[in-house]
């Protein structure tokens, strides 16, 4: 790019000033103060010199427009396609610390201030004019395509068609390829927002785990999993008012454990235990919302049951949700304790209570504790996604052990894994198979306790996945900002960046739980609202456009976050495809929303949009095929009694292999704001 230029007219009057040379005694640390002598026998100070040099700087930085330029002959190399995580990298390089990319050249990446990535799925070669990925074996299907100009509008046809902002703004397409294995796509969302730790984290990981003090009462006490403040805030978890300053106004009906008396020195020798208690509650659907139907409560050490009732809502129910809660209008009808009941019998065996202490040793010269004296202790609570159960019984209690939490999901934070994939997975047995009969929450109670005590016996490493992962904003929450426009000519920086993500849905729960500013929205003309109003004061911006993808019936309903499934789950009746009509509009629509996005940017900001992925709908009704056949054979059934349709084939693998890569395609756009 050619550089414009400025001309400074002199006042033909101004004096011409020498550079003074410098006598061999001055050191080069005693050059900032030296002086410059003038034509007429004055004095002048060097910081005339220095503020007109960095006036220069600030008049060259103005002229100085960041770059970015594809690397074709290291794209060449590749063996694939230009991954999610590389578009991440590539984002937290230019706003934070990550190492520069080999498939792309940045020029005065130190002048760029914010970047902007939108993730917009639904835009294919087909609407962008064009031509798809080449299969080849003479061409690389990795290089950046060329994209054509919008057409001239039809006098006839004045409404534009495709995205026209896409050709107007940029030049080229980079294929992208999503995560995923041969049968399977993974969250695009996940790889995006998860990322292996740096090695200084690394090494205070490391130290950390080294000072991690061991359990208090040997190997059969899981205390050390009890959850910080931290974290039962970040889950939603209902805070005693002892805990934490936070609002605890809570609606009528809500009680809280009774906080204990702290442990003296003549409390800890010999060590007191608390008591333990595993538990499971299930809920029905009533008038009010989901209301608590039935609470069972196990002895940690004794295995035995100590309070296992059913409980009568207090409004009348509108679903029993029997195929979770195993609840029925049968079993329903038999209840005899109230909400208030169970509350309080739930609460009682949870308050403080008189410790167990061991006998003293009878060859000890120490003083024993007389029984009487023991500290009374608040018994710890183990559950999975506990928050769901003390929000039924509407009690905060302050000791908590969350399975969903100590052990990880396959894919990383903040996905938690269910518990039944994690009985089957590192208990060996499986559970909650009564189908359509729902859970048994003894059965759910035993399954935690076991997975708890494992936990405890093989240690924290036990149950983790990718525990060399980190969030993205908990990177960039420990970054700071690279120099930008300001900061360059001053010589300052060290500014905390502060991010914002604005989605569909609850980010604030997922990936966006550890941004800065994370808003939730209910379609795009919200979502664009939301990001034109927070990029002026957000260093980076997530946002994700999902309405073009939804009018193509590429959006589908999970059947549970918490499991270990595809990114995406076939609907039990797909969409029929949009009419033309409402394909152009939602195309123009989606056009219109970058638009407006591009125009509220600040010069210099960078600008990612990717596309994520390809049409996932044949992938996904392949893969419902797959799931359905090998169910049918777990359960015994012959291959000859299933139709042609129900049976699966290696030809049928080697389509579903195929529509898997398709469906991984997808194209990034870069750009910087002029």
């Amino acid at each position: 790019m050619k550089r414009s230029t400025a001309s400074i007219s002199s006042s033909p009057t101004t004096q011409k000033t020498k550079k003074a040379k410098l006598s061999p005694e001055y050191s080069e640390d005693e050059t900032n103060i030296a002086t410059d002598k003038v034509e007429g026998g004055g004095w002048t100070k060097v910081e005339k010199r220095k503020k007109k040099k960095a006036h220069k700087v600030e008049l060259k930085l103005d002229t100085t427009q960041p770059k970015f330029m594809y690397s074709n002959r290291d794209i060449l190399q590749r063996q694939r396609a230009i991954g999610i995580e590389e578009v991440r990298d590539l984002a937290l390089h230019i706003i934070a610390d990550a190492p520069p990319p080999n498939w792309l050249r940045i020029e005065n990446a130190q002048l760029i201030p914010k970047v902007v990535v939108i993730l917009v799925p639904g835009l294919t070669p087909d609407v962008l004019g064009i031509p798809p990925p080449p299969t080849s074996a003479l061409r690389n299907p990795n290089l950046p395509i060329s994209i054509p100009l919008p057409p001239r509008q039809d006098p006839l046809h004045p409404t534009p068609t495709g995205v026209p902002f896409i050709g107007s703004t940029f030049s080229h397409a980079c294929p992208t390829r999503a995560p995923g294995d041969q049968t399977k796509m993974h969250s695009v969302l996940s790889t995006f927002f998860n990322l292996p730790i740096s090695g200084a984290e690394k090494k205070r990981r490391l130290e950390v785990k080294a000072k991690v003090k061991t359990s208090e009462y040997g190997a059969s006490d899981p205390s050390e999993y009890i959850l910080t403040v931290e974290q039962m805030i970040e889950n939603e978890y209902p805070i005693p008012s002892y805990l934490a300053d936070v609002d605890n106004e809570r609606p009528p009906g809500w009680v809280e454990t009774p906080a204990e008396t702290k442990l003296g020195d003549q409390d800890r020798n010999p060590r007191p235990r608390r008591k333990v208690y595993g538990i499971d509650c299930e809920m029905c659907t009533t008038e009010d919302g989901k209301e608590l139907t039935r609470v069972c409560m196990i002895d940690y050490d004794t295995q035995l049951v100590v309070y296992d009732q059913l409980v009568i809502p207090n409004k009348p129910v509108v679903d029993y949700l029997t195929r979770w809660s195993g609840i029925t209008a049968e079993s329903l009808a038999t209840a005899t304790t109230t909400f208030e009941e169970a509350q309080a019998n739930v609460l009682k065996l949870l308050s403080p209570v008189s410790s167990h202490i061991p006998k003293a040793n009878p060859f000890s010269t120490k003083p024993s504790v007389a029984s009487s004296s023991a500290p009374l202790l608040t018994p710890i609570l183990l559950g999975h996604s506990l928050e769901s159960d003390l929000k039924a019984l509407k009690i905060a209690h302050s000791f908590c052990v969350d399975t969903a939490l100590i052990y990880s999901h396959p894919r990383g934070r903040p996905f938690k894994p269910g518990l039944a994939w994690l009985t089957k997975k590192w208990c060996g047995r499986e559970i909650q198979t009564r189908g359509e009969g729902g859970h048994d929450p003894e059965e759910d109670a035993r399954a935690t306790m076991e997975l708890v005590r494992k936990k405890v016996e093989n240690g924290h490493e036990f149950g983790e996945f990718k525990a060399d992962l980190e969030g993205l904003f908990e990177r960039m929450g420990r970054a700071v900002k690279r120099s930008s426009t300001s900061t360059v000519s001053t010589g300052t920086g060290g500014e905390k960046i502060r991010t914002a993500v604005v989605d569909h849905g609850n980010p604030g729960v997922m990936h966006g739980n550890k941004a800065s500013t994370s808003i939730g929205c209910k379609d795009d003309d919200e979502v664009v609202k939301n990001a034109v109003e927070l990029v002026g004061s957000h260093d980076f911006v997530f946002v994700r456009l999902m309405g073009l993808a939804g009018v193509r019936g590429w959006i589908t309903p999970r059947v549970n976050v918490s499991d270990s499934t595809p990114a995406l789950i076939p609907a039990a009746d797909p969409p029929a495809s949009p009419t033309s009509e409402a394909f152009s509009s939602a195309l123009l629509a989606s056009s219109a929303h970058l638009q407006t996005i591009h125009s509220s940017l600040p010069p210099r900001t960078a600008l990612l949009i990717f596309t994520g992925h390809s049409d996932p709908r044949k992938m996904s009704e392949l893969n419902k095929r797959k799931a359905a056949f090998e169910a049918a054979i777990r359960k015994g059934v012959s291959t000859d009694q299933l139709s042609e349709n129900e049976r699966w084939s290696a030809a049928d693998m080697r389509e579903l292999e195929e529509a898997v890569e398709v469906a991984k395609r997808g194209f990034l756009f870069l750009g910087v704001k002029a």
